[in-house]
């Protein structure tokens, strides 16, 4: 099972910069770039509510389930 982060192309569509997300949420740039290269392990729900909230989106379009190929063999 993946998660996948789309947070960069969140980022494009609004025109935002990592660092202005960052100051805006309230995270680290090391945090945020953890999550965003899909290394975090987990992320905080007040986390996620303030990057909905900087980036105007839904959760979903910030995460996507792909599947991982073995579970399909």
């Amino acid at each position: 099972m993946a998660i996948i982060i789309n947070i960069d192309v969140m980022l494009a569509k609004r025109k935002m910069s990592v660092t202005e997300l960052s100051e805006r949420v309230g995270i680290t740039m090391a945090n945020l770039s953890i999550l965003k290269n899909g290394k975090a392990k987990a992320i905080r729900f007040s986390t996620l509510e303030g990057i909905c909230e900087a980036l105007d989106c839904q959760p979903g379009d910030i995460m996507e389930y792909v599947p991982d190929d073995r579970e399909n063999k």
